[in-house]
């Protein structure tokens, strides 16, 4: 294993064996040190695989290295079609999720209608979460596969399995035909999506680097990631319409238009990637019989390559976290706390989406131009920076009344603290029954964000807007109809409170300053393609191309999965449990940290010769 790991680094220039330097010595004594002291030597044209480049010098003098192989004679492809047929199956998984999220709000009546409206929605986003949540096991079993017998045939079976449970979603019954069965075959249908996905992004990013010359991979794969965005696009134009096509009865039957036009889709990227050829740097290490027998022992048992894969979940657990915020969760949080219209909040990020498409190829220049590390450090501060200024902007010309109303009569509770729980109910069969939790969770419901003020123990919660009390009640011993009939007594005190100081039951039209909304969600979308696009060429080029496909998509997976697939559901969890609706902003940017930790000890990557060890 040491032998196979100092031929890596000498090949890739010891850009990572340094960082392992102490543990390497340690254990390995001065065997191993003369093979990190190799790794900073100069390419040797006359070892197999190495390109002698003029000017390619020692560890203090950066060396360029180009792979031609995207150009030799057994590149069957070009590269537009490459990408095209990578891109493709971007486009496609992006499409289903971004509709899911969009479509949450109207899933969650749908599906689950058997709860109150916070924890269906909590519900409906944690059946969002699980397709994110099974794309670690996707990423194991598809990476194994790609890393065996190829990228094109693991493309194959990612895009069918993506592509019928999409379609499947379109043909479900709703929970008031089918009950119990209705959530449980959506619960799967996303197991389906989310599994297949773990294979597909990272196959692709792998497929179109390993087609591309060194100095121009950045700038190629950024059509790559692009199709992400191209397919939020297309995602929010169905969307849109659908509604005008089914008009009033979008909430009725419309919403399962945008599920079934994924069967065209499914049409057209089979047509694509049948025309496929197998990435040059696969089949060079196929034909010289180079192929690991065991990618995943070979991936995550080599301590090396095992700190690589740390790292790299590090810098994308803060990349993913940002850019679903950025992506995807302005539109839970304007039609949710907000109260803007579903059709003016598509229509808004829709062009704020579009706006932000030419920033992809510029920041795939940018991060060829300049190196990974400067571009990552640049997108990393200033998305966290913007993270709580643009969602405050949200709040004041998103909806001015209710920001008004919350400074002109800012809302309160009194609770004894030690009588509240955890306002967190994923499978919706919890009771809540202490006077604190039973007033979150009415504030919750009806959207208003509040202050926790603590009172003395025992003491049933109030809650206080502008110069009037509401009395809460415990609900410990009372019976149901009794429970039921307090709950909406205190329902209709609150929302007769709410009207009193001008609180909005729906954001008003008019005063949507649709310039400025736009003007926020493109700067923070912009800031955040600064790190997803940048992360695509860095971790290609961290792992060697024979388990390529299983190390990078371990840790990408599992950030875009647990990390990211998790946000709307604990964002939108804080916020009910804190009362403010920007709390949960604390959860992106503290990954957003964390990745700024991570990139002080990640090696620049960009000269990397990724087909040396092919």
């Amino acid at each position: 294993m040491l032998r196979a790991g100092g031929q890596f680094a000498r090949r890739t220039r010891g850009q990572y064996t340094q960082s392992f330097a102490p543990c390497a010595l340690s254990k390995y004594g001065m065997a191993s040190a003369r093979t990190l002291t190799a790794a900073w030597r100069p390419l040797d044209p006359h070892i197999a695989g190495h390109t002698a480049i003029p000017g390619a010098m020692t560890m203090n003098s950066p060396v360029r290295t180009e792979t031609a192989i995207a150009h030799g004679p057994d590149a069957t492809s070009p590269m537009s079609r490459a990408i095209w047929a990578a891109s493709i199956g971007t486009i496609f998984e992006w499409y289903e999720f971004a509709l899911y999220g969009a479509l949450a709000s109207v899933l969650a009546d749908k599906f689950f209608a058997g709860v109150d409206p916070s924890t269906a929605f909590i519900f409906a986003l944690l059946t969002f979460a699980v397709g994110f949540m099974m794309r670690p096991l996707g990423a194991l079993v598809f990476g194994r596969i790609g890393d065996m017998i190829g990228r094109k045939r693991t493309f194959m079976i990612t895009i069918c399995m993506m592509g019928g449970a999409t379609i499947g979603v379109g043909c479900l019954p709703t929970y008031a035909s089918a009950g119990i069965v209705s959530p449980i075959a959506l619960l799967c249908l996303r197991i389906l999506q989310g599994f297949s996905a773990g294979g597909e992004y990272t196959g692709a990013l792998t497929y179109v680097a390993e087609y591309s010359p060194g100095r121009r991979r950045g700038l190629n794969m950024s059509w790559t990631t692009a199709s992400s965005t191209v397919g939020l696009l297309l995602s929010f134009l169905v969307i849109l319409a659908s509604r005008t096509i089914a008009g009033d009865s979008f909430d009725d039957w419309g919403w399962r238009l945008p599920f079934l036009a994924a069967s065209v889709m499914l049409l057209v990227s089979l047509l694509l990637r049948v025309r496929m050829d197998e990435s040059p740097a696969f089949r060079k290490l196929r034909s010289a019989n180079k192929l690991s027998k065991a990618p995943l022992r070979d991936a995550l048992l080599d301590r090396a390559n095992l700190g690589r894969i740390v790292i790299a979940f590090a810098l994308c657990a803060g990349m993913t976290s940002m850019y679903y915020m950025a992506a995807l969760y302005p539109t839970f949080f304007l039609t949710k706390s907000l109260k803007v219209d579903p059709t003016t909040v598509n229509t808004v990020v829709l062009l704020a989406t579009a706006l932000c498409v030419p920033v992809f190829p510029l920041a795939g220049w940018a991060c060829d131009r300049f190196g990974r590390k400067p571009v990552l450090l640049v997108g990393f501060l200033t998305s966290a920076l913007l993270a709580f200024p643009v969602f405050k902007g949200l709040v004041i010309y998103a909806n001015h009344a209710l920001a008004a109303a919350q400074a002109k009569a800012p809302i309160s509770i009194e609770v004894d603290r030690a009588a509240c729980s955890l306002m967190f109910n994923p499978l919706g069969n919890r009771k809540f029954a202490s006077s604190c939790d039973l007033v979150k969770q009415a504030l919750a419901n009806a959207g208003a964000s509040y202050q926790i003020i603590d009172a003395a123990p025992g003491t049933t919660a109030r809650i206080r807007i502008g110069d009037d009390v509401l009395d809460a009640y415990d609900a410990g011993g009372m019976s149901a109809d009794q429970a039921k009939a307090q709950s909406s007594q205190l329902s209709q005190a609150l929302h007769a409170a709410l009207e009193k100081y001008s609180y909005p039951g729906k954001s008003d039209p008019k005063a949507f300053n649709v310039t400025v909304v736009l003007l926020l969600l493109a700067l923070f979308f912009a800031s955040s393609i600064l790190t997803v696009m940048t992360i695509g060429p860095a971790l290609v080029e961290m792992f060697p191309t024979r388990i390529r496909y299983t190390s990078m998509g371990v840790p990408y997976n599992l950030a875009t999965g647990w990390v990211g697939g998790l946000l709307p559901t604990f964002v939108f969890a804080i916020a009910a449990q804190t009362g403010n609706s920007l709390c949960g902003l604390w959860y992106p940017v503290g990954w957003t940290i964390l990745s700024l930790v991570a990139l002080c000890f990640f090696r620049e990557t960009r000269d990397i010769d990724i087909a040396a060890d092919a």
